[in-house]
């Protein structure tokens, strides 16, 4: 089946009781049964819900995994990931990437005792320096957020395999229809479902996807005993969104084509971060890793001043100055005071992240407009 088909129809079927096309909404707590422990399935709604289930298998479907779980958000699940390590464990991390992740590992796990390296995972000489017989988790961000910088996913899980730590992947930025990790050799793939898999800015959710049993036994324990899950209305939208998944991607792929090569060719432009293009350092390897660029898109001015940023996103009609990304419509950020603001400015600075950076997320409109808004803004 090709992902086009797998997106309509992965793990996918006819409700049984109604035969109801789209997987009904089941708002409901708890499950009767026919004597203790003897039931359909079902018993209590934090354990299982059928409209999770379905949204379950429709992810799994399309990562190529055996199992998936569903979570409240995208942070809730690389959390439920985490709490699989114990005190002492030591965790190998790119030092690019989203800001909500790094403050939860640094704020939250390090103070339980998990230690963190945080290296430029573009280079795997780096990544072998941090590597201790403690290590049990590399996390893998790639296209990473918000410089968009390309980590050869085969490689890090390799050698994480030969070192016995697990490779996870935040397949966020690419969504599983760019970028399918567990066939490039990784453990486990995770999301924020609110973005790509959603699509429409309506609603938060995460996913954690993998064929490694142990792991998923321990993540389902996780789903169950700490009980950060999504309402049932929360998964029906994610599963919604899926459906248009390969649509709305592509679309927003070729406007993010253009957009990078717009910029590129704008006088008061510096640089532009965007893996399409040919000057892009990984170029070629994210031509070999994923099925096309993505579709979000980093720049900075020439006048590299946080003034000067501003003054660009203040001015936009058809961006809309948001935080998050992967919606229909097009999005513009600032990530030094927004998404990674809780990194400590000399650290994201030493990753290259500058005050001066804007981040677009490039929605379905129409290119001319989008061009258009830009021009404006831009003089």
């Amino acid at each position: 089946m090709k992902f086009n088909t797998k997106a309509i129809h992965a793990g996918q079927e006819p409700e049984k009781t109604s035969g109801a096309v789209m997987p009904p909404v089941f708002q409901t707590s708890t499950y009767a049964q026919k004597a203790p422990n003897e039931h359909q399935g079902y018993d209590y709604a934090r354990v299982g819900n059928p409209t999770r289930t379905a949204l379950e298998k429709l992810i799994a479907g399309l990562e190529e995994a055996d199992e998936c779980a569903c979570f409240s958000s995208g942070v809730a699940a690389i959390d439920a990931i985490l709490k699989t390590l114990k005190p002492g464990d030591h965790v190998i991390s790119t030092n690019d990437l989203y800001g909500g992740t790094y403050r939860l590992f640094t704020q939250v796990f390090e103070p339980y005792g998990i230690r963190f390296s945080f290296v430029d995972m573009t280079d795997m000489a780096e990544v072998e320096k941090v590597f201790t017989e403690s290590t049990k988790l590399v996390w893998i961000e790639t296209p990473t957020n918000p410089l968009l910088r390309i980590i050869d996913i085969k490689k890090a899980a390799q050698m994480s395999n030969e070192r016995g730590a697990l490779s996870v992947v935040d397949n966020t930025f690419a969504s599983p229809y760019l970028q399918q990790p567990l066939l490039l050799g990784a453990d486990a793939v995770m999301h924020s479902t609110t973005k790509y898999l959603g699509g429409h800015s309506d609603v938060i959710g995460g996913a954690v996807a993998s064929s490694d049993k142990n792991f998923m036994e321990n993540i389902h324990f996780q789903v169950k005993t700490t009980g950060a899950v999504p309402g049932p209305m929360d998964c029906y939208l994610v599963l919604r969104g899926i459906k248009t998944l390969h649509l709305r991607v592509q679309r927003s792929v070729e406007n993010a084509k253009k957009v990078a090569e717009y910029l590129s060719e704008y006088p008061e432009v510096g640089t532009v971060y965007y893996p399409g293009l040919d000057n892009h350092p990984q170029h070629e390897l994210a031509a070999a890793q994923m099925n096309d660029f993505g579709a979000m898109v980093s720049f900075s001015m020439k006048d590299d001043t946080m003034e000067k940023a501003f003054d660009v996103m203040k001015k936009t009609k058809i961006f809309t100055l948001a935080e998050s990304l992967g919606g229909v419509e097009s999005l513009i950020s600032h990530p030094a005071s927004m998404t990674h603001g809780s990194i400590p400015k000399d650290v994201r600075e030493k990753a290259g992240l500058k005050d001066s950076l804007i981040r677009l997320s490039m929605g379905v409109e129409d290119i001319q407009d989008l061009i258009d808004d830009l021009e404006q803004a831009l003089q």
